[in-house]
């Protein structure tokens, strides 16, 4: 989901909703910081993909491990981000699906919020990206509708640019969220 900073990514025209990873696949993980240091390469891999669907940027922040802190591995994932070659962002952003609204939010929105990601998809071949870390949920869907709204003037280089810095947030988000997360075994 683009708009969620919490959801990994999946497939475009994926019906369903995205989930958490299955606590089976990562119990390595349940230690954060220490527990993805330690984690085989593979493991690793897996996890950051689950963050930005960019094999060669989750190869990339997996193999320069140990990480020292939490802030550093962001760091080192955030500049793996800027390196994105165009193939890589194609490949990530690929990967990404338009956020769904909140299931509560009133049909007008639902139906505006699909009405603009098709416009947008539409226009630049791939979903709408847009983290929106540090919103209030009650504002989120505005923000993503002023977002696509804005962002549909762009032409299509300037918009690969700012969906790569959102990708980018988006990417940085995920992973300090699953560096969080109390995974049981």
């Amino acid at each position: 989901m683009t708009s969620d900073t919490h959801a990994p990514c999946r497939k475009p025209g994926s019906a369903d909703s995205p989930a958490i990873p299955a606590q089976q696949s990562h119990p390595r993980h349940a230690g954060g910081l220490v527990g993805f240091n330690a984690a085989s390469p593979s493991e690793a891999v897996a996890l950051l993909l689950t963050c930005c669907h960019s094999a060669r940027w989750a190869e990339r922040v997996a193999a320069h491990r140990p990480y020292p802190t939490v802030d550093a591995l962001l760091a080192a994932a955030d500049e793996a981000g800027y390196d994105l070659s165009r193939a890589d962002l194609d490949e990530a952003l690929a990967a990404e699906s338009s956020a769904l609204p909140h299931p509560d939010a009133p049909p007008a929105a639902r139906t505006a919020l699909r009405a603009a990601h098709a416009a947008y998809e539409s226009s630049f071949g791939h979903a709408f990206v847009i983290s929106l870390d540090g919103v209030r949920p009650g504002e989120r869907l505005d923000q993503v509708l002023a977002g696509i709204r804005s962002r549909l003037g762009n032409e299509a280089e300037e918009e690969r640019v700012v969906a790569a810095e959102e990708l980018r947030r988006l990417a940085r988000a995920r992973l300090a969220f699953r560096l969080a997360e109390v995974l049981t075994p």
